[in-house]
């Protein structure tokens, strides 16, 4: 071989390997990158019907023989020309502005609970191998808290392995409360216990702490439970106490989810960058958003809750100048049919479904995408969960190609979820 020809084979090799990373890096720089720093995260267990909310069509009827498939309710304006929610989220439809309903999402994952739950949480199918880390956790381990004084990841309603850490650890959990009144279960200190009984116990706990092995299971707990002592206290305690927030205002957000919400506005404030409120308590209309059967017939009451508060969420985030900083995802398993069941409600649906973004500095339309006549399938601008997860990721700055390790193991943030490009810039 002569010298010419060496040069020549040498530099095509050269541009072969590293066309990957050029690739990479192009791939990287045209990601667009959002400034939003917290996120509140609402979530609607059972399946949310999509037609009945974010994406009404005609006029239904569960109750004529035989049963008219279509909306269980009337479709009213929003401040967004041609875009209409149902007239029970009239609250939110006056603030569509700040809205974007996507209603093409879909995922085949199946129709059980459980297993949607999980895929909806973490944008990967239940692995026999490797526990994969919740939207939460991604985020408090990407970014951390806001403010060292609180934690960077909380759930407010019952925990779950769908919402926790995975492969992350246990520092990148979630702190839980199950009520607004009382705050995180444990962070009191028992009666008769003082500043200085509580020091001494830190002292006495902090060598068994330290002979834990690194990178092990027992040091990741003892990370845990040195951020737990760390917080026990007034400090962080007072950020419970809704009774401080104005009387009208509290009232405005309504019920046991609303006083949620605005327990989640405070946290925002206090430095909590990701917060979860789960909407699936009391079963208000008899089975949640689950809603076959006759849990159809009080569903309205169920989606009147959600619009006071949701709305109550945005209106008070803008009012403290709050708004583009905080986004505000809505998430639900799955879908339901266009159709009724035989007693009068709907069934589970996974082919198309309503997710919803607010706030958090996006450009949003009121809603994204455009499904069939009932709302059974994506007909334009379709989006996975992986999507959604990656708009959610990119609107706080965080690399959704970016990988993390699982054993070794690089795992990307997302299973190749693109941003929703239209809602940036």
């Amino acid at each position: 071989m002569n010298r010419r020809d060496f040069l020549t084979r040498t530099a095509a090799l050269a541009a072969v390997s590293a066309t990957p990373r050029a690739l990479a890096a192009a791939t990287a720089a045209a990601l667009p990158k959002g400034k939003a720093e917290h996120c509140i995260f609402l979530w609607l267990g059972g399946g949310m019907a999509q037609i009945d909310t974010f994406d009404p069509k005609r006029r239904g009827n569960p109750k004529t023989k035989p049963m008219l498939a279509g909306s269980d309710y009337a479709a009213i304006d929003t401040a967004v020309p041609g875009v209409r929610y149902t007239e029970h989220l009239a609250r939110t439809a006056r603030l569509a502005e700040h809205v974007t309903a996507v209603r093409t999402v879909n995922h085949t994952l199946g129709i059980e609970h459980a297993l949607a739950t999980n895929f909806v949480h973490t944008g990967r199918p239940v692995s026999g191998s490797t526990v994969y880390p919740s939207l939460g956790s991604v985020v408090a381990h990407q970014r951390g808290a806001a403010d060292e004084r609180v934690p960077a990841y909380m759930v407010i309603g019952y925990p779950s392995v769908s919402r926790g850490p995975g492969f992350l650890g246990a520092r990148h959990g979630y702190i839980h409360l199950v009520d607004t009144d009382s705050g995180p279960a444990g962070f009191t200190a028992p009666e008769g216990v003082d500043a200085a009984r509580m020091a001494e116990r830190r002292r006495l706990l902090e060598p068994l702490q330290k002979s834990a092995a690194p990178d092990s299971s027992l040091a990741d707990y003892a990370e845990a439970q040195r951020e737990a002592l760390r917080l026990a206290g007034p400090d962080f305690m007072r950020h419970f106490k809704l009774a401080e927030e104005p009387s009208a205002l509290r009232q405005s957000y309504g019920g046991e989810f609303g006083q949620r919400c605005l327990l989640a506005r405070r946290l925002v404030q206090a430095g909590v960058r990701f917060i979860e409120v789960s909407h699936n308590l009391n079963f208000i209309n008899g089975a949640g958003w689950d809603t076959h059967n006759a849990g159809q017939l009080n569903q309205h009451v169920l989606i009147r809750e959600l619009d006071a508060a949701l709305a109550s969420l945005i209106a008070d985030l803008r009012d403290k100048g709050l708004l583009d900083k905080t986004l505000i995802a809505l998430g639900t398993e799955f879908g339901r049919p266009g159709q009724f069941d035989s007693g009068g409600g709907r069934g589970h649906q996974a082919a198309a479904f309503s997710l919803v973004l607010a706030g958090g500095g996006l450009r949003h339309c009121g809603a994204y995408g455009v499904t069939d006549e009932f709302s059974n399938k994506p007909i334009e601008r379709a989006v996975s969960v992986p999507d959604f997860h990656a708009t959610i990721y990119a609107a706080l700055g965080i690399n959704p190609a970016k990988e993390l390790v699982a054993a070794s193991r690089p795992v990307p943030i997302t299973d190749g979820g693109k941003p929703i490009a239209a809602l940036f810039g």
